[in-house]
């Protein structure tokens, strides 16, 4: 109690002390004061309630208690402070000590005529951010009514805003245990990223782009040594002549970031079009985006009517044979970070017509020139939704003609109505029609005569999946395209989203072989019901066992395809997850 003591401030609440604003996320603890006999008779101040702060800035939220080797115990700060109220408050007989959170409003709304400047009208939201209306209270069960009372009243709280809990308040806090644990028994194994096959011979990215249209999966492959290296290696490259690309979330120490910088002030021309409303991301980007300006970096805030979500890299590269230009799409964030945790496709290519397709798309961003034509792109809001809806309607034609038909879209969340019509009509005409949804999904599939031929599976595993894939089986010419957006209104609509086709054969059945597997999970797979319900599916102990995600590991590793032609996983018992023992055979 040494250490934690002196960083600990109580704030009494009594006609003399209002009650305090509490900080957005902020744990503390509210205990109820009754002064003692001998307190009244020296006549000092008597407060009745008091809130005390638990400084989990400064110091861990679990502090690890002495032990036997091999074993962990930690205790909660607040549960420390709680044990030693009564040297905080001496002369007082007081209760428990109840821990609370309040969440605020966080929301940056910022108007399409918000003004000239949308860096400055971004600072002064965010600056209001602090003071941002309570809209959830967390709280132990066992505090009073009246307590509670006091912090609706204060609070101006609704009914639907009270969260009482059992037990830990911030749970995510938990992961400060993960990292004192010394027990790998208890730990998933590490599977380090490995190189993306063509990248690693010693020749220059560009000579490896040249030759071929290059498919990226982070983070089983490295982000590292591919996505930040292409940007470094464009920095550095004296024929490389310009480099544009869009920044959604970066982290505050960005080495892609840092070589944009670094190209600028060797006198390429650089673009970057960074997008200041990535809700709490703003500081990091307005950082950088002063530090490039700085730099001589051409800068672009976003657009005021549009979030700018897509990812992109453009490089423009003088060459014997003349000008060509280089590109890398992703469905994911240009943040090295979020790479390691978050599964995301990306693609390399040096295709002439995704090049000029790019080169619009960024005239269009920073300067408002719309090009008349895409070959190959469908970037929002102008042609994503309407490519989807084409493509859906195409396979409903199919199955009525008797040609093959299907689709399998993969995405972090389905609400939007038009979307979701579209599918269950395509459903009633016999189109086989396959989503894997991490998130949100307003779809029901199972409906007979609606939605029978519609199943939805999510996968809630070591890594957060977040490619979005849009598959159609085309009469048997199987098309692929990957996309930055998912199927909501705002994607659609109201944001600059990125979906590129994949024109490579061999590209499109690996992404296909990727996304059976995913469907055949029977480990991390869940299936949602026509009722709403998602459930794990049944393991059968005499069938295969499947972890998609370690599947596609080890498939990395071992340099197997996953192509569907030559075995896909419904017909491929996973490998076994790494440390773990070989399974007994059976008898006989």
């Amino acid at each position: 109690m040494g250490t934690v003591l002196p960083l600990i401030t109580p704030l009494a609440v009594d006609p003399g002390h209002p009650f305090p604003r509490l900080a957005n996320r902020a744990l503390v603890l509210m205990a109820e004061l009754r002064p003692q006999a001998e307190l009244a008779r020296e006549r000092l101040p008597v407060g009745k309630l008091a809130i005390i702060p638990v400084p989990t800035g400064v110091l861990p939220r679990f502090l690890k208690l002495p032990g036997a080797p091999g074993s962990a115990a930690f205790l909660p700060l607040e549960d420390v402070i709680r044990l030693h109220l009564d040297q905080l408050f001496e002369g007082y007989e007081l209760d428990h000590g109840h821990a609370l959170r309040v969440t605020r409003d966080s929301d940056l709304p910022v108007e399409e005529d918000a003004g000239e400047d949308l860096m400055k009208t971004i600072e002064e939201h965010l600056r209001s951010r602090r003071r941002g209306a309570v809209v959830r209270l967390q709280f132990e069960r066992e505090l009073s009514p009246a307590l509670l009372d006091l912090l609706i009243r204060e609070m101006e709280l609704a009914p639907e805003d009270l969260y009482p809990t059992e037990g830990l308040l911030a749970f995510s806090d938990l992961m400060q245990v993960y990292g004192q644990v010394d027990l790998p028994h208890l730990k998933d194994a590490p599977l380090p990223p490995r190189p993306v096959p063509g990248l690693d011979s010693g020749s220059t990215l560009f000579e490896a782009i040249r030759a071929r249209d290059i498919l990226l999966h982070h983070p089983y492959q490295t982000f590292d040594d591919s996505v930040v290296r292409f940007v470094r290696e464009a920095a550095d490259d004296p024929d490389v002549l310009a480099i544009k690309m869009t920044l959604y979330r970066m982290s505050q120490a960005s080495p892609i970031a840092a070589a944009l910088e670094r190209a600028a002030e060797r006198g390429k021309q650089v673009a970057a079009i960074i997008e200041l409303r990535a809700r709490f991301d703003e500081e990091a980007n307005i950082a950088w985006a002063r530090r490039l300006e700085v730099a001589g970096v051409h800068v672009v805030y976003g657009m005021p009517a549009f979030k700018i979500h897509g990812k992109a890299c453009l490089v423009v590269r003088r060459e014997a044979d003349g000008i060509r230009r280089y590109c890398h799409f992703g469905t994911g964030n240009y943040n090295e970070r979020t790479s390691r945790i978050y599964s995301d496709l990306g693609l390399f290519t040096a295709r002439p017509e995704f090049g000029e397709d790019l080169s619009n798309l960024f005239n269009f961003l920073t300067g408002y020139t719309r090009p008349r034509r895409y070959h190959r792109l469908l970037p929002a809001p102008q042609h994503f939704r309407e490519g989807l809806m084409a493509r859906i309607l195409r396979e409903r034609e199919n199955a009525r003609r008797g040609r093959p038909a299907g689709m399998i879209l993969k995405c972090n969340a389905l609400v939007d109505p038009l979307l979701i019509q579209a599918l269950y009509d395509a459903s009633a005409d016999g189109v086989s029609v396959d989503l894997i949804i991490r998130g949100s999904c307003c779809l029901k599939p199972g409906i007979p005569g609606l939605s029978e031929r519609i199943r939805v599976v999510s996968i809630l595993d070591r890594f957060l999946e977040h490619a979005r894939v849009y598959a159609f089986q085309n009469g048997g010419d199987p098309e692929v395209l990957l996309a930055s957006g998912d199927l909501m209104p705002r994607n659609l609509d109201h944001r600059v989203e990125i979906a590129f086709p994949l024109v490579d054969p061999a590209l499109v059945r690996e992404v296909l072989g990727l996304l059976r597997i995913q469907l055949a999970d029977t480990v991390k797979g869940r299936v949602l019901g026509p009722e709403g319900a998602v459930l794990r599916r049944g393991l059968d102990p005499a069938g295969p066992r499947l972890q998609s995600q370690l599947h596609l590991y080890q498939h990395y590793l071992a340099g197997r395809s996953l192509h569907p032609e030559t075995g896909t996983a419904r017909r491929t018992r996973a490998p076994r997850r790494p440390g773990a023992r070989a399974p007994r055979k059976r008898a006989g």
